[in-house]
């Protein structure tokens, strides 16, 4: 069975369709294409600003032309995570899709449901005739992964909507009226490479695996390991005890993304190679204790290093390794970075204010960096986040950038369209929606700076784990999110 003969049909085809394109962010030129020539085919107005938001805007359905118009907003591209063992070109491949009972999931990829659902509604929404609606605009905007740099980009005046509903939240049955500002952290330092030992030492990797990752703001609340911070929570007895050397480090692949993996190159004095087993043996065996709930199979990996060609490594002279005090002096500032949870909120009792995602770690060829992404409701507790984190690595000997940052959106419990929608789930459901505000980084701050009057709610079906290869959508939900953005269109208010 496809997700294309799945209910509601008109949805689940065009997110079948949005699958088989790829669209990893800062690659979204096939899925824009593709996205203009769905509306053209349609006899769809559908163009794109100056920077390359893909705009479709749809008349009122007869008798509906007095209704407020609405923005249906999403996001074009997709995180390109997939596990270790999978071969798959996020900017070549389609995403594999099937169907698990009640879920729909990907083959060892994200699935890109996060944002490929909400923008298939909205496609839905505009193509269906069952739906009656006023005037609609959909603004599908491109990059928000890693910078929302389409949303940051959209200038004034293009859009005539008053009303915007977005549709890149994750849970059905809550309404999103709040989320977390943003901003990026990069610390670098150099270190001196040190020439590849001529004896004594025998070449080994540690591969931290196995653990869950997910988003860096809906996930960071369940307190999952940092395969980063975990690789050094290793790293630091063997530089102590067993006097092992640091050839390379790396960890985690996007900013958004909390770590999954890291792998490590080392030298280990030959003679203590049992000693460093016996370290790994013991911090594992800590972790796996700490984290039996949140990360059941995790896994370390401590073995000698074997080249792709099936060679043992033999010391060559480009092997060099990281000066002994840098090491440590690295591996601590990594141990020490703020991770996590840094502050929950004393407002909305449940929602994290302020986290760290330390998100990816690399040393080598002389270069030691680390990138965070750091969230918070509060522009002054992401602010001092950011002075603890930078403390930290310039007390290591490294320079720390920040760079894009962005406010948060601030709740209108007054809001109009969120009473709307509130009433409508009621009269459908039987029950009010849940009103939230959301630990991650949705692009209606941001749009608001273009367009203060906007009236905003966020919406969307269930989706687990994204922006990891155990992301899924939750079929049933897609069915209520579908009913209720149909439901709501046709209760607009007038102007």
């Amino acid at each position: 069975m496809s997700i294309k003969d799945l209910e509601p049909k008109s949805v689940w085809t065009n997110f079948y369709g949005i699958t088989r394109i790829p669209r990893p962010s800062k690659h979204e030129e096939k899925i824009r294409e593709y996205l203009l020539g769905w509306g053209r085919e349609r006899g769809i107005e559908s163009f794109t600003d100056k920077t390359g938001n893909v705009i479709l805007r749809v008349p009122a359905t007869p008798g509906y032309e007095n209704r407020k118009g609405v923005v249906l907003q999403g996001h074009m591209d997709m995180v390109p995570q997939k596990n270790a063992d999978k071969v798959h070109d996020f900017e070549k491949d389609p995403i594999e899709t099937w169907i698990d009972g009640e879920w729909v999931k990907a083959k060892g990829t994200t699935l890109g449901a996060d944002n490929g659902l909400g923008v298939a509604m909205a496609m839905a929404a505009i193509e269906s005739p069952e739906v009656k609606h006023g005037p609609i605009e959909v603004l599908v905007t491109y990059d928000e992964e890693t910078g929302m740099t389409g949303a940051r980009a959209l200038e004034p005046g293009i859009l005539q909507g008053e009303i915007l509903i977005n549709l890149d939240s994750e849970t059905e049955g809550e309404l999103y009226v709040g989320c977390a500002g943003g901003l990026d952290a990069t610390a670098k330092a150099s270190y001196e490479k040190m020439p590849a030992p001529e004896s004594g030492y025998a070449c080994y990797e540690l591969a931290v695996k196995g653990f869950k990752g997910g988003h860096s703001g809906m996930d960071i609340i369940l307190c999952r390991g940092n395969a980063n911070k975990v690789a050094a929570r290793v790293l630091l007895p063997l530089l102590e005890e067993a006097g092992v050397k640091i050839i390379d480090l790396e960890g985690g692949t996007l900013r958004n993304a909390i770590p999954r993996e890291a792998f490590a190159t080392l030298y280990v004095p030959e003679d203590r190679i049992e000693e460093a087993k016996a370290i790994v043996d013991r911090v594992a065996a800590e972790v796996k204790n700490e984290h039996a709930a949140t990360d059941p199979d995790a896994e370390f990996i401590f073995k000698p290093y074997v080249e792709k060609e099936g060679e043992v490594c033999d010391h060559d002279e480009d092997c060099k390794y990281v000066e002994d005090a840098a090491a440590l002096r690295f591996i601590r500032a990594i141990l020490a970075c703020p991770d996590g949870v840094d502050r929950m909120s004393d407002a909305m009792p449940g929602l994290v204010e302020t986290s760290n995602n330390m998100a990816m770690v690399k040393i080598e060829k002389g270069e030691f960096t680390v990138k965070s992404l750091l969230r918070s409701s509060v522009d002054t507790g992401k602010a001092y986040l950011a002075t603890k984190l930078t403390s930290v690595f310039k007390l290591a000997g490294a320079e720390v950038e920040l760079s894009g940052g962005y406010s948060g959106w601030a709740p209108n419990s007054a809001s109009p369209i969120l009473h709307t929608m509130k009433a409508v789930y009621k009269d459908m459901y039987g029950v009010e929606p849940k009103v939230m505000a959301i630990h991650a980084g949705l692009e209606c701050g941001i749009l608001s700076g273009a367009y203060p009057d906007w009236d905003m709610v966020s919406m969307g079906p269930t989706l687990m784990s994204p922006h990891s290869p155990d992301e899924r959508a939750n079929i049933p939900s897609v069915q209520k999110a579908w009913d209720f953005l149909k439901a709501v269109l046709e209760n607009i208010p007038e102007k």
